[in-house]
């Protein structure tokens, strides 16, 4: 640990986080593929559960929350349409033109991995592209301001200024934010997504963060449900979440929970890539 509770890493502790990252992208590819109209969120929640399950890995979410209240229900979130985060996956069946955030955690010898997506049901019209495209390319500006020596907030500046770029109509929901993870799925620090550079505790070697904006259509007022976990928008408009795990090594930068662990994006964007060797 280090100034204000947050958790370093070793090299050999990120390494599993990257294990358990790899869980987290297989289970959401296996999910996302199966994402059509009729198939309902509860389908795609035991698909994800299978991936978990047959990695050897356990769950993030399932029962999370179970000593302050309602435990959640389900392996993944599914939020969709004015659904903004932690959608409880049930019998709700998909539609085409639905847009669908998914979100799904896993642990790996007690090492979280955390990541989310949003997907359309059948062709997105041009809004639901526009949302999704502005809060996914807002989580890769926000990765790719992460240096060593600077601060958590050069993250949450780059994540909105990207968005805001796209186009000032879209609401950035600032009730949830990023946050630190390891050895248990929420730590500080927070990482909001909004904000001023140059804040925040300093991002070192073994600093592992989830970076995600939720972007919403509308007002990014929200609500929530009877169930105690579903958040909604209060003017009916629609949401996007997209998350990754990441850190910083002396290398570059090294997104867990990403298959090519964000070479591609990172090269793109000009931003050394970093990964530990085994």
């Amino acid at each position: 640990m280090f100034g204000r509770g947050v958790e370093i890493k070793t090299p050999d502790q990120v390494k599993l986080m990257r294990k358990a990252g790899l869980v987290v992208a297989r289970a959401l590819k296996a999910t996302v593929a199966e994402v059509r109209p009729g198939i309902s969120t509860g389908e795609l929640d035991e698909i994800a559960a299978g991936v978990i399950a047959s990695a050897g890995a356990t769950p993030s979410f399932l029962n999370y929350g179970a000593e302050y209240g309602t435990p959640f229900p389900g392996v993944t979130c599914i939020s969709v349409n004015e659904q903004v985060v932690h959608g409880i996956p049930g019998e709700q069946v998909l539609a085409a033109g639905d847009i669908v955030s998914i979100d799904c955690g896993a642990i790996v010898e007690g090492w979280h991995g955390d990541s989310a997506v949003t997907v359309t049901v059948g062709d997105p019209s041009p809004a639901d592209h526009a949302l999704s495209e502005a809060t996914r390319q807002g989580m890769w500006a926000g990765i790719a301001a992460a240096k060593l020596g600077g601060r958590v907030t050069d993250i949450s500046a780059a994540v909105e200024a990207s968005v805001r770029a796209d186009s000032p109509q879209w609401g950035i929901v600032s009730d949830f934010v990023g946050h630190g993870i390891g050895s248990a799925m929420h730590q500080v620090p927070d990482v909001p997504n909004q904000g001023r550079p140059g804040r925040g505790p300093k991002i070192v070697e073994g600093l592992c963060l989830a970076v995600e904006p939720i972007v919403v259509a509308g007002d990014p007022a929200n609500a929530t449900l009877d169930d105690d976990w579903t958040i909604v928008t209060i003017d009916g408009s629609r949401a996007a979440h997209w998350e990754h795990t990441m850190t910083v090594t002396k290398h570059g930068t090294w997104v867990l929970t990403a298959e090519d662990g964000g070479e591609a994006e990172l090269t793109a964007a000009g931003v050394p890539f970093g990964p530990l060797a085994d």
